[in-house]
């Protein structure tokens, strides 16, 4: 006899749950990279997809060689750190991506699988980030295509008004790619081109890419002090 359905409702805090990340196949794999550093040294649980046109580019831009599992992501933030010359401990810190992976705070999918639990809108996440978003998948998503599991999850985390982040890089803009930035806005998603800002006191590489990670950090209103802040200058 098939065991009887129990329902049970899920009373994990909102700030508890865990946040969808999905690599696409646009310039800007570093971004992606020092996101995924910053919200498992947060505490923050992740679940990561790559899409096979996104690993194509973090192998381009990185320098990486390897795939997109567990047991390859120490080799992929290493590939990071030389992008940014920097002591790779400081991007894959031991206490920070080792001890997360150790304790199950990330999670890879496989694009082709819709079988996982960000498939479904009965799985409760925090949000979702496309970073970067490239012009493909932000056309998927602006109109439901689902080709992949980053779209689905993305059309998921937008019909349970979920917060959903993409961070297009690309330019110029083309008026199909303004218009879908549009749609997928309208339906409430948040644009977050990666465009760094210069008044933070820029004075390398990494400095650009902490601006644009920092502010995705803010907008999953993740508490941080990885980026210097607007300050009105006293010239008094």
């Amino acid at each position: 006899m098939a065991k009887a359905f129990e329902k049970q409702r899920d009373l994990t805090p909102s700030h508890d749950l865990p946040v969808v990340l999905g690599i696409t196949g646009a310039s800007g794999a570093i971004y992606a990279a020092r996101t995924l550093q910053w919200l498992l040294q947060e505490g923050l649980t992740v679940h990561l997809v790559v899409s096979r046109d996104g690993l194509t580019v973090v192998r381009h831009e990185l320098g990486y060689h390897g795939e997109m599992r567990l047991e390859d992501i120490p080799a992929f933030f290493e590939a990071a750190g030389r992008i940014l010359r920097l002591d790779t401990r400081s991007v894959a810190p031991v206490q920070g991506l080792e001890a997360a992976i150790d304790c199950g705070k990330l999670h890879i999918h496989q694009p082709d699988d819709y079988f996982v639990p960000i498939a479904s809108g009965s799985y409760r996440t925090r949000a979702m980030v496309v970073c970067p978003c490239s012009g493909s998948t932000l056309a998927a998503i602006a109109h439901s295509l689902g080709r992949n599991l980053v779209h689905r999850a993305a059309e998921v985390h937008l019909k349970e008004r979920r917060k959903l982040i993409v961070v297009p890089r690309e330019t110029p803009l083309s008026t199909m790619q303004i218009e879908n930035m549009q749609r997928v806005a309208a339906a409430g998603a948040v644009v977050l081109p990666a465009s760094p800002g210069w008044y933070h006191g820029v004075s390398s590489l990494s400095d650009l890419v902490d601006f644009v990670a920092a502010r995705i950090l803010d907008q999953l209103d993740v508490s941080h002090q990885r980026s210097s802040r607007w300050q009105a200058i006293d010239e008094s």
